[in-house]
């Protein structure tokens, strides 16, 4: 290998070494949040180093086609010792201020699309189901007028033709009117069962 790819080498490890030190104080910044749960810890802190591996080796394969040496080792664990001595506590401050812009964006972004879009689709479907209801209210009382006025003639006829039956028909007809008011106020308080239980 020649002298400048050692070198070359060297300062990318180092650099890679000081990466390591930021991407696992980033990463034990989280743990906290899923520390209880121990599956998802191992599984987490499983991917975070193969991940931090597979990132280490593509540097190194295309600084010197990944050959390993020892140095490259020792470059590493220099480079994470430099973080850990000079930047740490800087990055870790750096770390939270981003954190809090982030969140701060988020929050922003959420209330907006809530003030934006969800409000006004909530208003749009609350205006949609009173307009519904105002028309079917209105509809129902024309349909009732109009059934009124067909069944008050109607009612005035066959009370007429009632009253000119003879007593025999008449205590049939009186039967089957109870039958069919027992029937009706059944299903009337049947329906208001249902709707009560519903509420």
């Amino acid at each position: 290998m020649r002298l400048d790819v050692q070198f070359l080498t060297m300062a990318s490890m180092i650099l890679g070494g000081f990466y390591l030190g930021m991407a696992l104080d980033t990463f034990l910044r989280f743990t906290p949040y899923w520390k209880n749960k121990r599956i998802l810890t191992a599984i987490l802190e499983i991917l975070f180093w193969l991940i931090q591996v597979l990132i280490l080796f593509y540097i190194l394969y295309l600084v010197n086609h990944g050959e390993l040496r020892v140095y490259i080792f020792v470059a590493v664990f220099l480079g994470f010792a430099m973080y850990q001595a000079l930047a740490a506590p800087l990055y870790k401050r750096l770390l939270e201020v981003m954190i809090r812009i982030i969140l701060a964006i988020y929050r922003f972004l959420m209330k907006t699309v809530y003030y934006l879009i969800i409000v006004p689709i909530k208003w749009m479907i609350t205006v949609s189901i009173t307009t519904i209801i105002m028309v079917a209210r209105l509809l129902l009382n024309i349909l009732q007028f109009v059934l009124k006025v067909i069944w008050t003639p109607i009612f005035w006829i066959l009370r007429g033709v009632y009253r000119l039956l003879p007593e025999s028909i008449q205590k049939i007809v009186r039967k089957i009117a109870g039958f069919y008011s027992i029937m009706k106020n059944t299903l009337i308080k049947w329906s208001r069962f249902i709707v009560k239980r519903r509420k």
